[in-house]
């Protein structure tokens, strides 16, 4: 199929988004992605102690993360069971001071035999953001990299552009025609997370993000930027995080998923929100403060409207459906 004549000279909101995140001076090849938003697995051992149980429980002695940040999740682990086989997937170079047992490759395995995880990976993986004109047809939207100033290209159903966004758009994101409506169409997400599910001989793959359903699409889009724990304006220009929310029930269906939420995932897991016995503070102090500790973080982990709400697509390996809820 011959390329369309460009209607506009800015890149599309995807290779703008993807060189911004994973060029050669791309923010994730620079900067530690604590440093500027929290997740779940920063600053407590909870979700690490959630994934051995898992792992424990399925006879898994291996665990892949995948988008691993500076490994902090892997060095948790590392400290709970040296027995791990650990590896880290991440395009930054390798942190000092990592543990040896720690392995990392800025590539994925070619095959697994364990648990795999991948927390708030796939918001990072780069898609085409289409809005609707003024004549009630969706356009790609373009951006400059420098500025953010956005602009509209080619209809999704023009000749040219690949007949995959439009049908992505039909099963999963159906616009109306009200004019400045929009989608970011995550068939790159479904790929990109099947790829990672495929490479599963045996064990778990675990997918953790906050997103929506059909039923709640956000109706302007969820393109959102991140810089040193502030949300600053969408601009695609490297120093900064560039996210959206993930299409959950896409991504489970590409790889015959379940979905559940991380509330019900880490209640099942046995993650704890319960106060500590007050006995527990008179006979061990110590152990009571890191009890206490331990149950807020599990709380805000679980929290409605908050940590708690983020989906989990879970399926075992070669696809089949695996529920933690």
């Amino acid at each position: 199929m011959p390329p369309l004549p460009p209607r506009t000279s800015a890149p599309s909101w995807r290779t703008a988004w993807d060189a911004a995140l994973y060029g050669p001076e791309g923010f994730f090849r620079r900067n530690a992605p604590a440093d500027h938003f929290r997740t779940a697995v920063h600053g407590s051992d909870v979700m690490a102690r959630a994934f051995l149980a898992l792992a424990r429980e399925h006879d898994l002695d291996t665990v892949v993360d995948v988008g691993s940040g500076r490994g902090e999740l892997l060095v948790a682990l590392h400290r709970l069971a040296p027995d791990l086989e650990l590896l880290a997937v991440e395009v930054a170079p390798r942190p000092h001071g990592l543990p040896d047992a720690v392995a990392w490759s800025p590539v994925l395995p070619s095959a697994v035999d364990g648990l795999v995880v991948a927390h708030e990976w796939l918001d990072n993986i780069p898609c085409h953001v289409v809005e609707v004109d003024g004549s009630g047809t969706p356009r790609v939207v373009h951006v400059d990299p420098v500025t953010g100033e956005e602009s509209l290209g080619h209809p999704v159903t023009a000749n040219g552009v690949p007949p995959s966004m439009r049908r992505w758009l039909d099963d999963w994101w159906p616009l109306p025609s009200e004019p400045g409506a929009r989608a970011e169409i995550g068939s790159t997400r479904d790929s990109a997370w099947a790829d990672v599910v495929g490479r599963v001989d045996r064990g778990l793959a675990i997918a953790i993000d906050y997103g929506h359903t059909r039923g709640d699409r956000p109706a302007s889009g969820s393109l959102r930027s991140y810089r040193h724990g502030r949300a600053v304006p969408v601009v695609p220009d490297g120093s900064r995080d560039v996210t959206c929310h993930v299409a959950v029930d896409s991504v489970a269906a590409a790889v015959g998923g379940t979905v559940t939420t991380q509330r019900a995932a880490l209640g099942r897991l046995g993650v704890a929100t319960g106060r500590p016995p007050l006995t527990l503070a008179a006979e061990d102090p110590q152990a009571y403060v890191e009890a206490l500790a331990g149950t807020a973080t599990a709380a805000d982990l679980t929290a409605v409207g908050g940590m708690g709400d983020f989906y989990w697509v879970v399926s075992e390996a070669g696809g089949v459906n695996a529920s933690l809820g």
